[in-house]
Parts: structure tokens; C-alpha cells; sequence
């Protein structure tokens, strides 16, 4: 920091009227300009010393003003972490050191040797090497304190390889003049905006050169200073708007998800012995991982249940194949959903963990391990805690197929400033559809694409084309009725409706395939025992039922049926639908129960061509339509694939959207 030589003779009272305008003034400017911190996840963990990692910081000699800035920000991540700067032995360091003192900000002086005069660089090296091994964060100006501005020296490099910790290369930018300073140091001005900007962590090599042959230390800094200048200038102007610095959406819903973190793993066990959890697998809920992160960038997709899981295959197909160098990680809720991730992700860079649960500790200790470079969040998946967390770390979070229902609606606008700080720093929502994106706008989600659902543009369920065609010669010309996610309650009122269909064809099959699988065993029992597709039981022509209670098949029995029900939807069960575009996509008719308030807007899409039953009687007399009339078959079937086709280019578009916040 350049001094006015009157301050480098000042002493006694004086010196502490200059020492405390310049603390006075800085904090002013600094807690006054608004501050994005765009921090790689990785370095984040150092930044903010969890578990204790330490690293050398580092940044160019101009920005040393701004500095506190970041150091609050670190604070508040995490209140233990500590900071130790290196600066000069001359009146400049000890104004500086006076100046960040009260600020928790501690001190080391020395500097290189130069013309064979000791600066006490040697002893401040083994204090900085002290600090870093007692976990403490040292920062460090390569091109300090003389210059030539923006040169590094070895230091920072030598530091890191002497201790075995990486560098952290920071960038910055603000609202300020700059002084006439051999640095052309930055003087911060208030209420303007600033930057912050860190690059991945860069480890040394035996041969004092950094990991990354492509860019060195200065290289990378200079980079930095440069993205952080136009951010900020951007900001300035308007033409974007930066993500704000949100630690914690709701502090209740945090302590209460605290409070209960003792109980919670006896929660995860019963939910075990009742098949609901994997055996092996519980402590994933608790954001332990049970395989290594892979190695590079990792892009993170959450999927809370079957339909969400295969709602983004396409999108997680369409960034591996833009991108050949990321790791996608794939979270799940469900059993089932992880089933079928196992089926359709069966590729080798593809990793499936179970979701932890709204817990600090638990999502924290998650986000520390698989360090991703940015989340995707799927239809209505707004978990406090966690986007919290990743909020915290500014870590990019998008919302695809952002899904807000009439209820959910009217739940969050009871708490508006929890829906507002969850929503407000998404880099962006993709909605599913232009009401959707009215709702989730009026709760805080500013920045939007364009709404597109990706259901609609998801590839046609896969099937293997042995077991079809051997099916297809055991069912013979028979013809058959799916009823298809079906739920508790209705397969009562597809059983009475097959009684009345086959008083016109008598050798109707209908097969059954229950949404949860485990409830495939009670179903055979309650229909005379019928065959049961788990246990490779195949239909006979005596047999009116199969139960299908297997996952990942749809795509078979859809392919099998000549016309289609889907469940969750007649009034004797809590109702909600499934997605119709699934059978539409291949060519089925399609038939559904009022209930479809989760699937509103597809089947307002699809109202030409699918039919709503209410109970047997009408559900009986669809079906006898359907396979009287083949000709008005074919033209619904027709008509609900074209609309289930319609966006074909979405995924392709979203994964360009989501790959650019990959920096």
C-alpha cells in the first residue's frame, strides 16, 4: 500500500488519528460495496479451512485493500477460520498491519532479500510455514512490495512446496479510482459493486512448477483479474445481474433440521427393515459417500424420484456428450430412482449416490467430498438446507423443469422470504411451462429461460427387442389392456373394469404394473393369484391378469398394450398422475383418471386426444372403444405423439446453458 511519506514519519497520537481514518474509511467502503464471491468449489474448501485444509492465498499487490472483504466473507462460512498476511517490514507493513488488526486479520512480516539486504524474508518463511501447518490461512502478494506490478516472485510457489499445500489464485474488481502507485492500487469507492474471483487450487511440483503446464501462477492471476474486472463492470452497467452472498434460507428450518439429526439415522434403519432404504447405502443419507470423487469437473444432477430420473436422461446424455471431460453425479431419494439409474445411466462416467437429508452437517459433509462445479435441481425440488449450502459456497445452481404447483404455491407464499432467498440466487430456472414460471418469478426466481418441459423431449422408453418379440408370440393376438403406475385403491377398479371389458372380448389380458413393486406379491394374491412378472411367471390363455412388479420396463409393456391407463389418478387413491408422455411418445392410447393435478399442464397439452374416467363403468367402456375402433386408435395415438415429440431440441439447449457455468 503506497503511504504519503508525512504518515511514515507520524508516531504517537497522530499515527493512530491516520491509522484509525484509513480502518474507518475501508470498512465504509468495503461493507457498503455489494460483493459476489465466485469461488471454485474446490477452492472453497480451503478458503473457508474445512476439516482444517489450509492453503497460501494469493493476489496481486493492488488489490490488497479489498482484501477484508474476502475475509469476512471466509468468516462467516465458517467463524474459525484464521488469516495470517504477509507484508513488509517497512512503514507501509506496519500501516497496513495496524489497519487490519482490529479485523481479526494477523501479520507476518518480511519480504524477498534483495542487493544482499536482509528483509527477514527467511524468518517470516518458517512463521508462514508455522501458520500453515497449525491451520491458519497465509495470504501473499507475488508481485509485492515493490513489484514490477503483476510479476510473481517465488515465494508463494516456494511457500506451498515447502508445506505441501496448494495456491489459491484470487482475482478482484470493485468500484474505485486508482492511486498513482508503482501498483496502481485499487482504492475502494462506497456502494458501488465488486468481484471476487478464485481459480482451482494449484499444487506445487518437485520442479517449482505448478501442476497445470498450460498457465503459470502469474498467468492464472492475471486471468482472473481480468474475468473479475468485466463482472464487475457488467454489473455496474446493469447488463447482468451477480448472484448475492446467501448463507442460510431459513435458520428455523436449519436448527429444527439439527435438532433432529440424533434421531434421524434410527429413522433411516426402520425405513431399511421396511425395504425403503439400500442395505449399505443408509449413511449416503447422511452425506457419507461411499465411493471416491472422480477426478476433474464434476456436474451434479438431482433427482428426486423415477420421474425425475427420467425426466433428465436426456439432459445428463446431451452435457456428456457436449462436454468429454466431466463427471456427471446423480443424486436420488427413492429406491426405485436409483433402480433406475443403475438401468438407464449405465455409463462409466455417471455416479449415483443417495441424497442426504435436509441436515447442516449432513449436506455440508456431502458438498465437501463431491465438490461439484455446479447443481441441477429437478421440477420442485427446493430443499432449504441444502441450497443453502451451495448458495454459501457460491456454487452455480439451476432449476430445470422447475415445477410449482397450486398447493406448493400457496405454501411458500406463507413464507416469502424463505422462497425468495432459496430462489433469488439460482443462476437460472427453466420452468416447465409459463404458469410454473409466473409462480416461481413471484417467489423470487428473477433470472428464467425459456419454459420447456423436459418430458417432452425425452427419447422413447427403451425395450429389449428379444423379450419383446418372445412376449408377443406368448400373448398371441390376445388383446391387452395396461394399466400402468398404477397405485393402492385402484387396482380394484381395474379388476371390475376387466370383468365388464371381457364380456365382449373374453381373452383380454390386462397387465398390471404397480408404481412400487413391492406391492406386487398382495396384487397377484387379490387377483386369483396371478402370474407375476418378478418371479418370471409368463401369462397363459387361462390367465386374465399379469403383475408386472418389476422397474425399468415400461417401455416393454407399453409396447405390448393396445390401449394404455396411467394411475395415481382415479378418486380411490390420493391421486397426482404420472406422466402421459411416456405411452404417448410410443404411439399408445392413453386413458386417465381426473386426478392429474401434478401433471396438469401435460394433460391440458394432450386433452384432445386422452380420455378422463372416472370409474369402472366408464373406464370399461373406453377400453371397449379403443379395441372396437382401431382406426380412431391409431389418430388419438397419433395426435398424442406429435405433442409429446414437441421438444425434441431441449435438452441440447439446457446442457449448452448449464456447461457455461462450468468456468
Amino acid at each position: 500500500m503506497a503511504v504519503p511519506r508525512v504518515w511514515k514519519s507520524a508516531s504517537g497520537l497522530f499515527r493512530s488519528i491516520v491509522v484509525g481514518a484509513i480502518r474507518a474509511y475501508l470498512g465504509f467502503a468495503l461493507r457498503t460495496t455489494r460483493w459476489t464471491f465466485k469461488i471454485d468449489p474446490q477452492s472453497y474448501l480451503y478458503l473457508t479451512s474445512q476439516e482444517g485444509r489450509t492453503a497460501v492465498v494469493a493476489f496481486w499487490h493492488e488489490v490488497l485493500p479489498l482484501t477484508p472483504a474476502l475475509w469476512w466473507w471466509a468468516e462467516r462460512q465458517n467463524p474459525a477460520v484464521h488469516l495470517r498476511v504477509l507484508v513488509s517490514r517497512n512503514s507501509d507493513g506496519r500501516v497496513i498491519a495496524d489497519v487490519v488488526a482490529p479485523w481479526r486479520i494477523w501479520s507476518i512480516a518480511g519480504s524477498s532479500n534483495t542487493r544482499g539486504k536482509s528483509k527477514g524474508g527467511a524468518a517470516a518463511m518458517l512463521r508462514m510455514r508455522a501458520s500453515l501447518l497449525h491451520g491458519c490461512l497465509v495470504a501473499i502478494t507475488p508481485d509485492g512490495p515493490c513489484g514490477p506490478r503483476r510479476q510473481t516472485q517465488q515465494g508463494a510457489e516456494a511457500l506451498a512446496r515447502l508445506v505441501g499445500k496448494p495456491v489459491i489464485p484470487m482475482g478482484a474488481s470493485c468500484r474505485a479510482i486508482r492511486l498513482k502507485s508503482w501498483d496502481k492500487m485499487f482504492f475502494p469507492l462506497p456502494f458501488g459493486r465488486g468481484v471476487f474471483v478464485s481459480g482451482a487450487p494449484l499444487w506445487p511440483t518437485p520442479d517449482c512448477q505448478m501442476q497445470d503446464p498450460a498457465f503459470n501462477l502469474q498467468t492464472h492471476m492475471n486471468n482472473l483479474m481480468e474475468q473479475a474486472q468485466v463482472e464487475q463492470q457488467h454489473a455496474a452497467a446493469g447488463h447482468i445481474a451477480l448472484r448475492p452472498q446467501v448463507t442460510c434460507p431459513s435458520h428455523i428450518w436449519k436448527g429444527v433440521g439439527a435438532l433432529l439429526a440424533p434421531a434421524l439415522p434410527l429413522y433411516l434403519r426402520w425405513r431399511q427393515s421396511k425395504g425403503k432404504e439400500v442395505a449399505g447405502r443408509v449413511r449416503e443419507k447422511m452425506g457419507f459417500a461411499t465411493c471416491p470423487r472422480p477426478s476433474g469437473k464434476l456436474l451434479w444432477f438431482h433427482a428426486a424420484s423415477v420421474g425425475e430420473a427420467l425426466s433428465i436422461l436426456p439432459l445428463v446424455q446431451a452435457c456428456l456428450r457436449q462436454n468429454a471431460h466431466i463427471t456427471v453425479l446423480v443424486t436420488t431419494g427413492t429406491v426405485t430412482a436409483s433402480t433406475i439409474v443403475a438401468q438407464r445411466f449405465a455409463h462409466d462416467r455417471v455416479v449415483h449416490q443417495f441424497m442426504p437429508l435436509d441436515v447442516p452437517r449432513w449436506c455440508q459433509r456431502f458438498l465437501n467430498h463431491w465438490a461439484p462445479q455446479a447443481a441441477v435441481f429437478t421440477e420442485s425440488e427446493l430443499w432449504p438446507t441444502v441450497l443453502g449450502a451451495c448458495h454459501a459456497r457460491n456454487l452455480p445452481v439451476v432449476l430445470v423443469n422447475g415445477r410449482m404447483s397450486a398447493s406448493s404455491f400457496r405454501f411458500w407464499q406463507r413464507v416469502p422470504g424463505v422462497a425468495q432467498r432459496m430462489l433469488a440466487p439460482f443462476a437460472w430456472v427453466s420452468a416447465r411451462t409459463e404458469e410454473d414460471a409466473q409462480r416461481l418469478r413471484s417467489l423470487g426466481a428473477n433470472s428464467q429461460l425459456s419454459p420447456g418441459d423436459l418430458k417432452t423431449a425425452a427419447p422413447p422408453l427403451p425395450v429389449d427387442a428379444q423379450v419383446l418379440a418372445d412376449l408377443r408370440v406368448v400373448i398371441g393376438e390376445r388383446p391387452v389392456f395396461v394399466a400402468a403406475s398404477t397405485h393402492a385403491g385402484e387396482e380394484e377398479v381395474i379388476a371390475r373394469a376387466a370383468h365388464i371389458i371381457r364380456q365382449t372380448y373374453p381373452s383380454l389380458l390386462s397387465i398390471i404394473v404397480p408404481r412400487h413393486p413391492e406391492r406386487g406379491a398382495d396384487i397377484a394374491s387379490r387377483l386369483n393369484s396371478a402370474p407375476r412378472r418378478a418371479q418370471n411367471a409368463l401369462p397363459t390363455e387361462r390367465d386374465a391378469f399379469w403383475v408386472c412388479d418389476t422397474l425399468g420396463e415400461l417401455g416393454l409393456f407399453f409396447r405390448l398394450g393396445d390401449c394404455t391407463f396411467i394411475g395415481n389418478s382415479l378418486p380411490v387413491c390420493p391421486g397426482g398422475g404420472h406422466n402421459p408422455f411416456e405411452p404417448a411418445r410410443l404411439g399408445c392410447a392413453v386413458v386417465t383418471g381426473p386426478q392429474v393435478h401434478n401433471f396438469e399442464e401435460a394433460y391440458q397439452a394432450l386433452h384432445e386426444c386422452v380420455q378422463v374416467v372416472h370409474d369402472e363403468q366408464s373406464l370399461a367402456a373406453w377400453v371397449v372403444r379403443m379395441l372396437s375402433c382401431p382406426e380412431e386408435r391409431a389418430v388419438l395415438a397419433q395426435q398424442a405423439q406429435a405433442v409429446a415429440t414437441v421438444n425434441a431440441t431441449l435438452p441440447d439447449d439446457l446442457a449448452h446453458q448449464i456447461l457455461e457455468l462450468i468456468w
